[in-house]
């Protein structure tokens, strides 16, 4: 507990240092991002796109989508908490509902019965909570495996998965490390089509992938609906909420 406590402390104070100031350049760490995105590229092509490929070729499509469904229902988790650190009260009821609902009568969220009853789904994260309180983006920042991010929102994914994410919790490390194995694969399985899109589509998809991140968090944290959702990132089908 200590050690979490400290790691969430310094991610704090870097996102405030960071995300605060003024970057008249939004990607002034462009040299050490592509370098990033490379490795990312050059891994997912030979590593993780074959095996998310055969994950979706061998399970059949209502094995996936319950497991689809099993980790949307922990971020609802991790979205009820973030509405309410953002005031938004009514929000986080439904969410919190939501989660509630699938846990249970859907079996461990393996069954998305809330959207059968007409609950509405939100998306919300740390990152997204400290840009509701007024931090800035930081520098643009491509992180290993986890893809483009920025200072603030790298802070909210740290504070996200230390001290939100029901996964963190989970005390036994091989069930917790194949859960979250499994996560990653069926989150790239799902996005193969756009990744396929962008490699045919952009003429630098470092470029293309860089500011459609930045304008889709730019909408999610004003409450706005994601209009760009042909770069391979799953759209926010969520309501404004203001």
């Amino acid at each position: 507990m200590r050690t979490k406590f400290l790691t969430l402390l310094m991610v704090l104070i870097i996102s405030l240092m960071t995300g605060c100031a003024s970057v008249d350049n939004k990607d002034p760490l462009e040299g050490f991002n592509r370098g990033v995105y490379k490795f990312n590229d050059v891994s997912d092509k030979a590593v993780f796109k074959p095996i998310a490929g055969a994950y979706k070729a061998v399970l059949p499509t209502p094995v996936r989508s319950g497991v689809n469904n099993f980790f949307a229902n922990l971020k609802t988790f991790v979205t009820a908490i973030n509405q309410a650190l953002q005031f938004k009260f009514n929000k986080a009821a439904e969410s919190a509902g939501r989660f509630v609902i699938n846990s249970t009568v859907g079996i461990a969220g393996l069954f998305d019965i809330a959207s059968k009853q007409g609950i509405p789904q939100y998306k919300e994260d740390f990152g997204q909570t400290l840009g509701y309180w007024g931090v800035g983006n930081g520098a643009y920042l491509m992180l290993p495996f986890f893809g483009p991010s920025t200072f603030r929102d790298t802070t909210g994914l740290a504070v996200d998965l230390i001290t939100i994410d029901p996964l963190g919790y989970v005390d036994n490390p091989r069930v917790r490390n194949t859960l979250i194995g499994t996560k990653f694969i069926d989150t790239r399985a799902a996005l193969l089509p756009g990744s396929d899109l962008l490699d045919e589509a952009a003429l630098d998809p470092y470029t293309f992938m860089r500011d459609a991140y930045l304008q889709r968090r730019a909408n999610q944290v004003a409450d706005g609906e994601v209009v760009v959702n042909y770069d391979g990132f799953e759209p926010d089908n969520s309501k404004p909420s203001k």
